[in-house]
């Protein structure tokens, strides 16, 4: 009796009965998993997240983030000793905010800013679809959210994984779980929420707004004649300029633009361009999948906070994407050369998952009006203000 009492102690079992919850923490994490790996959604970062979740709720295997102050004041050698190896990546990696700035380089070595460039003033659309941010940050103070916690919420809007990641782990690091779960799935699902807000703030008409017809009517007067140089100047005026205006950003556009550097200076570093697109960036995304997903226990995610979080994300993300529609009719009310409000639905950071379904959505109403190269223009700059307005965010509430 006394061994089989041991095997029994050994096992989970006592665990489970004590705190039940964890059993649907773990079906959370095989619903990430499913949604992963069958239906394609995110699959690069909702496997390791969900996997994460299994791995912190397997009572006993000291897998789980534990968010103590105390902990940040330990050696990595004396978490890892006391809490387990997931504690020590988190507050090595995580905490420390290393990896989603490293992950913001790889997604700047893997953007072309060109569509941007040809399109100037396109761009404007990507910053108008951050109010999404915004107003939920308000909305969230007002139903009871802290600041800081507002603004983590807020972030989702901008429809970035990282960026939302970078701010929570900033101001209320508490909710990353939650944070990061909600705003990969609505990226996921930018698919189905992309439609839905068109079909509730367009007509037919505006749908049916050819940019490549308003292009020949009403052509550029100063076009870019040496697309190459401005490529290479872009991420260091732009990476100057937010150094000046808005500092707290620097650590996401600054590797954004340093990604993108690498990448438009060609072959002398092509070598640090494949790296930082390749190898570390999906070492850097499994990482960030796990740690985060372990911070996803019954204590921090079961609770009332995390519906507010999913239902104010939903509501962030569809601002953001009205708020670009909106931006494009006010500018064509003042302009002959109409725009396409698709192309303000884009002002996501969705890239380049939003331009694909907004060109989608175009070429249902009309097979001939392509419209990809403009909603890149506006859904690229758009990870450009999602990360500035993390930077605003952070810098108002830390």
């Amino acid at each position: 009796m006394k061994i089989l009492d041991e095997l029994y102690q050994m096992t989970a079992l006592q665990g489970i009965i004590a705190q039940p919850g964890a059993l649907i923490m773990i079906a959370i994490g095989l619903l990430l998993l499913y949604l992963g790996i069958k239906k394609n959604y995110e699959p690069l970062l909702l496997v390791p997240i969900g996997f994460g979740v299994i791995l912190a709720n397997s009572l006993g295997g000291n897998m789980a983030v534990v968010t103590d102050d105390a902990i940040a004041h330990m050696t990595v050698i004396e978490i890892a000793k006391a809490h387990g190896i997931m504690n020590m990546l988190y507050y090595m990696l995580i905490k420390t905010g290393l990896l989603p700035p490293i992950i913001f380089m790889g997604v700047g070595a893997l953007t072309d800013f060109g569509p941007m460039l040809r399109n100037l003033r396109l761009a404007f659309f990507g910053a108008a679809a951050q109010i999404g941010i915004f107003t939920v940050f308000m909305v969230a103070i007002l139903v009871g959210f802290t600041p800081k916690e507002a603004g983590s919420l807020g972030i989702i809007g901008g429809a970035d994984g990282p960026t939302a990641i970078y701010t929570t782990i900033m101001l209320a690091p508490h909710l990353l779980g939650p944070i990061a779960v909600a705003a990969y799935s609505y990226m996921a699902l930018v698919p189905v929420i992309i439609p839905f807000v068109v079909r509730l703030t367009t007509t037919k008409k505006e749908l049916m707004i050819n940019m490549k017809e308003m292009d020949k009517r009403y052509p550029e007067k100063r076009p870019i004649r040496n697309l190459r140089t401005a490529k290479i100047i872009f991420p260091l005026v732009v990476g100057g300029i937010v150094a000046i205006a808005v500092p707290s950003a620097v650590p996401l556009v600054g590797m954004l633009m340093f990604g993108n550097l690498i990448k438009e200076i060609g072959a002398s570093t092509h070598r640090l361009h494949k790296e930082a697109s390749g190898s570390i960036m999906n070492t850097a995304t499994i990482f960030l999948g796990l740690t985060v997903g372990a911070t996803m226990t019954v204590e921090s995610f079961l609770n009332y906070k995390t519906l507010m979080i999913v239902g104010g994300g939903f509501i962030a993300f569809s601002i953001s994407i009205a708020g670009g529609i909106l931006a494009v009719k006010i500018y064509n009310i003042f302009n002959k050369k109409k725009i396409n409000p698709l192309v303000g639905a884009t002002g996501l950071s969705a890239v380049p998952m939003a331009s694909r379904v907004a060109n989608e959505i175009s070429l249902k109403h009309d097979p001939n009006n392509h419209i990809l190269q403009y909603a890149m223009a506006s859904n690229i700059s758009g990870v450009i203000g999602s990360a500035v307005a993390a930077g605003v965010l952070i810098s108002m509430l830390r």
